[in-house]
Protein backbone atom coordinates (compact mmCIF):
# COMPACT_ATOMS: atom_id res chain seq x y z
CA UNK A 1 0.00 0.00 0.00
CA UNK A 2 1.34 3.37 -1.17
CA UNK A 3 1.35 6.39 1.24
CA UNK A 4 -0.28 9.18 -0.26
CA UNK A 5 1.70 12.19 -0.90
CA UNK A 6 2.55 15.35 1.37
CA UNK A 7 1.44 19.06 0.74
CA UNK A 8 5.08 19.26 0.56
CA UNK A 9 5.82 16.81 -1.66
CA UNK A 10 3.24 18.29 -3.86
CA UNK A 11 4.14 21.70 -4.12
CA UNK A 12 8.00 20.69 -4.71
CA UNK A 13 6.45 18.44 -7.73
CA UNK A 14 4.91 22.10 -8.92
CA UNK A 15 6.23 24.53 -11.80
CA UNK A 16 8.62 26.93 -9.83
CA UNK A 17 6.06 29.99 -10.72
CA UNK A 18 3.02 27.57 -9.22
CA UNK A 19 5.15 26.59 -6.40
CA UNK A 20 5.89 30.50 -5.38
CA UNK A 21 2.13 31.56 -5.76
CA UNK A 22 0.71 28.74 -3.69
CA UNK A 23 3.16 28.83 -0.88
CA UNK A 24 3.05 32.26 -0.56
CA UNK A 25 -1.33 31.91 -0.25
CA UNK A 26 -1.31 28.95 1.54
CA UNK A 27 1.43 29.10 4.09
CA UNK A 28 2.57 32.91 4.33
CA UNK A 29 -1.75 33.71 3.97
CA UNK A 30 -1.04 36.63 1.44
CA UNK A 31 -3.93 38.02 -0.33
CA UNK A 32 -3.71 37.53 -4.47
CA UNK A 33 -3.40 41.53 -4.90
CA UNK A 34 -0.18 40.75 -2.58
CA UNK A 35 0.99 37.89 -4.20
CA UNK A 36 0.75 40.29 -7.65
CA UNK A 37 2.36 42.56 -5.93
CA UNK A 38 4.91 41.05 -4.62
CA UNK A 39 6.17 39.06 -7.57
CA UNK A 40 5.34 41.66 -10.48
CA UNK A 41 2.63 39.74 -12.33
CA UNK A 42 -1.43 40.68 -12.68
CA UNK A 43 -3.35 39.57 -10.13
CA UNK A 44 -5.69 37.62 -12.59
CA UNK A 45 -2.44 35.50 -13.22
CA UNK A 46 -2.40 34.93 -9.37
CA UNK A 47 -6.06 34.46 -9.60
CA UNK A 48 -5.44 31.87 -11.90
CA UNK A 49 -2.55 30.26 -10.68
CA UNK A 50 -4.24 29.96 -7.11
CA UNK A 51 -8.12 28.04 -8.61
CA UNK A 52 -5.82 25.76 -10.46
CA UNK A 53 -3.86 25.01 -7.71
CA UNK A 54 -6.20 24.55 -5.34
CA UNK A 55 -8.14 22.10 -7.70
CA UNK A 56 -4.93 20.03 -7.94
CA UNK A 57 -4.16 19.82 -4.53
CA UNK A 58 -7.42 18.86 -4.06
CA UNK A 59 -7.56 16.19 -6.06
CA UNK A 60 -3.91 14.49 -5.13
CA UNK A 61 -4.26 15.61 -1.47
CA UNK A 62 -8.13 14.16 -1.09
CA UNK A 63 -8.90 17.54 0.63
Amino acid sequence: MSESPTLAQVLASLPEEERIILTLHYMRQMSPSEIALTLQVPERAVDAVISAGKARLSAVLGF
